[in-house]
């Protein structure tokens, strides 16, 4: 694959959580984001995406959304739990993804707010008006995905690199 080629990255919000007596990295998703995450995972099978790496941060919560969403794809990518996605900032969330292979085309993303939203705002040198619309409206709530397109290798992904194709939030 050429460098220059077109590559995807979507930006997956965890689904909601519950909040019992444990530290915030071990955090399991509450019964509504337990449901929210497969109908997300069905949202995604939906737009015909195939992904080729999952990058999912070690929490509990990512995990468990990862886990109901993936079985709703019909091809399961790689996945790799990197703990520098938990509590990560979008300057080190594209730090991460600049790692990335150039063989690899479409990424996914499971992480946390306020990181999430902050890098699909970042990357977002342009927009499909609609998913901006809907992106700046309804903000990155639990179990939201952005889909962004990038034009260049991974190492080139910097702020405004990247174009807003498709939004989505559980209750759209």
């Amino acid at each position: 694959m050429s460098v220059a080629e077109s590559r995807r990255i979507v930006l997956f919000r965890h689904a909601k959580a519950d909040w019992p007596q444990v530290t915030d990295h071990e955090r399991p998703l509450a019964e509504r984001g337990r449901m929210d995450a497969a109908v997300a995972g069905r949202k995604l099978a939906d737009s015909g995406i195939t992904f080729d790496l999952a990058l999912c941060s070690t929490s509990v919560r990512t995990r468990e959304t990862w886990k109901l969403a993936v079985h709703e794809l019909a091809h399961r990518p790689k996945t790799v739990y990197e703990e520098r996605v938990y509590e990560a900032s979008p300057g080190e969330l594209i730090a991460v993804l600049n790692e990335v292979p150039d063989e690899v085309q479409t990424v996914i993303l499971i992480g946390h707010n306020p990181g999430v939203h902050g890098l699909a705002e970042i990357l977002a040198g342009s927009a499909d008006t609609d998913a901006r619309e809907r992106m700046d409206r309804r903000g990155f709530p639990a179990a939201a995905f952005a889909v962004l397109t990038h034009e260049g290798s991974w190492k080139a992904l910097e702020p405004g690199a990247a174009t807003l194709a498709d939004y989505w939030a559980p209750s759209e």
